[in-house]
């Protein structure tokens, strides 16, 4: 057996060229803003919801990696199953044989999703979206699928179909059929089905782009309709299931709510092998599969594969056990309760939203002239500027990890490891104060490097 790879003496001897590798051989985009935004940092290891440099400072993840790291990095529950499946050396992947790990992770994921009968197993959450617009296209018979302005379900061409931010869309067309619709807005969802022609609708409860919650009531009212018209509700649960609002899933917040596809993944992974869960109704299922001929009509090469498995069965074994829910709703009341108290302190703080560990930051227009001057002038040269001053000193001068919920959006977004505790809310909260009285004393670094921004900006027009 050869012994000649070192992964660990490879990264050692070629770790510190990692920005000029991502720039040379990947997109070269992502080192070039880094670099501007003063991102560049080299982290060394990582543990729960913080990283550590080579000088063991510590920074805390309010980012869990887009809401992959739901358990935090490296749970060593997971980590163990992840070593014990390796070690088991299983017959994997066959493709002609029924391992007992995928039927054991379905059996789990279903005893947390009631009304919902069958799983397909995929390696995203965009393969999950893909996987829901295919099974409710074939079991309608219908070509159109509705989707929420301002949603995000994916980046491949299904999914993108239903994506509705346009910058993402452009230039990528023809896409399937579809329409978007207004969050929450049933008129618009009524006018649409009585054309006869859509399968579903396809709804983030609540939306990550600007983190916007579908109004109360909404979700069911929408079922209803859907459901007159032989249309399927999809819930696209890939960054708001698994705990992260409060509850299982986001949309459980709500009565009655019974949605016919759910897509789940993210934080499934438990951050370490990528899986996609699309989870419906027996009839969908059967429908799609309705013969020995049709086995395959529908798969996933690495779909259910053991390492994936085994991850997920430690995830929600560790969710159970540590009781990950009750921690969100304790957690996520603190950081939005702390949050919203310091709405009347700060003129450039507009709004706080949210559920659980999902909480949206939002900027808005000052009163005072002084603030308000700044505030134009960033605004002209691009909407979102004053959310990365924000989200730039976080980092810089207190160590937290955070990110702008979207392009030309005046919001941050906080989707930290669903095992933040009270001193790590408390840590935030105290930044993030700093923060804001800075930006409020009107001068500083701060706005210094507001002038940066403004300067990049005008020179991408």
């Amino acid at each position: 057996m050869s012994t000649e790879f070192d992964l660990g003496a490879l990264i050692a001897e070629r770790g510190a060229e990692r920005y000029e590798l991502h720039a040379k051989h990947l997109n070269p985009q992502l080192p070039r803003m880094l670099h501007t935004i003063g991102f560049d940092k080299v982290y060394e290891h990582a543990e729960g919801a913080h990283f550590f440099d080579a000088d063991g400072n510590d920074y805390l993840d309010m980012l869990a990696g887009f809401g992959v790291m739901g358990l935090g990095r490296h749970h060593p529950v997971v980590r163990k199953a992840l070593h014990d499946v390796l070690d088991l050396d299983l017959a994997d992947l066959t493709r002609f044989d029924c391992q007992p790990l995928p039927g054991l992770l379905a059996e789990r994921l279903l005893t947390h999703s009631p009304h919902l009968d069958r799983v397909f197993f995929g390696n995203s959450g965009t393969e999950a979206v893909e996987t829901a617009l295919k099974f409710s296209r074939y079991a309608t018979g219908k070509p159109r699928v509705l989707y929420c302005d301002h949603a995000f379900h994916g980046l491949t061409t299904g999914s993108l179909s239903v994506n509705g931010e346009s910058g993402f869309r452009d230039g990528f067309a023809p896409l399937l059929p579809d329409t978007a619709v207004p969050l929450g807005d049933l008129d618009a969802l009524a006018r649409e089905l009585a054309k006869g022609d859509v399968a579903a609708l396809i709804v983030e409860p609540i939306q990550g782009k600007g983190v916007h919650e579908a109004p109360p009531g909404y979700l069911r009212a929408a079922q209803e309709l859907l459901h007159k018209h032989k249309a399927l509700l999809i819930a696209d649960e890939v960054q708001t299931g698994l705990g992260r609002t409060g509850d299982f899933y986001a949309y459980q917040h709500e009565d009655g709510v019974e949605p016919d596809l759910v897509c789940v993944a993210k934080a499934l992974s438990g951050g370490y092998v990528p899986v996609g869960a699309t989870l419906g109704k027996e009839w969908i299922f059967k429908k799609v599969y309705s013969s020995m001929d049709r086995v395959l009509v529908h798969s996933a090469s690495f779909g259910a594969n053991a390492q994936a498995m085994a991850c997920g069965l430690a995830v929600l074994s560790v969710m159970e056990n540590e009781q990950i829910v009750a921690g969100v709703r304790k957690a996520g009341d603190l950081l939005k309760s702390r949050l919203t108290a310091l709405i009347d302190t700060y003129e450039l703080l507009a709004d706080v939203r949210g559920r659980g560990l999902m909480i949206g930051i939002e900027f808005g227009r000052p009163s005072s002239l002084k603030l308000r001057s700044r505030w134009t002038m960033l605004q002209a040269a691009r909407k979102g500027l004053f959310a990365q001053m924000v989200v730039v000193p976080l980092l810089q001068k207190h160590r937290i990890l955070t990110q702008v919920s979207g392009d030309h959006l005046e919001v941050i977004k906080l989707i930290p490891p669903l095992v933040v505790d009270e001193a790590d809310v408390e840590r935030f909260v105290d930044a993030f104060t700093a923060v804001m009285d800075d930006a409020h004393s009107g001068g500083g670094l701060m706005w210094d490097f507001g002038k940066t921004l403004i300067k990049q900006a005008v020179a991408n027009r």
